[in-house]
């Protein structure tokens, strides 16, 4: 997605993120309006604080915006393309039903215990 090495961490302030994206806060503060996909939490200080995928989801808006030149309605469409494909992806790519079988049986057993945790 980008050469920008984003350090490892939790949560980011948005201070954090505007140097390390190259970012106005105030930008960020508008693309939380327009991209809803970026979404910081509020702090109880009631500050942002961003996550990884925030971070990385405005570096890849940054890049449509000024380096492939998109309106902002292109990038948000573009921005759902990706993460529909991601999410294509994403959807169980074991095709053999005795891995689907497997996975199956672990989500079940795993259920059971988080009920029997929460008694």
């Amino acid at each position: 997605m980008t050469t920008t090495e984003i350090p490892d961490k939790l949560y980011y302030k948005i201070g954090e993120v505007a140097d390390l994206t190259k970012v106005k806060p105030y930008i960020l503060r508008y693309w939380e309006n327009e991209f809803k996909i970026i979404s910081p939490r509020k702090s109880l200080t009631k500050q942002r604080v961003y996550n990884r995928r925030d971070v990385e989801l405005i570096i890849e808006i940054k890049r449509l915006l000024y380096k492939e030149k998109f309106t902002l309605e292109g990038a948000k469409k573009r921005i759902k393309e990706i993460q529909s494909e991601k999410s294509k992806q994403l959807d169980f790519p074991f095709t053999d039903a005795k891995y689907q079988s497997a996975l199956k049986s672990i989500k079940k057993e795993l259920t059971s215990i988080r009920k029997l945790l929460a008694d």
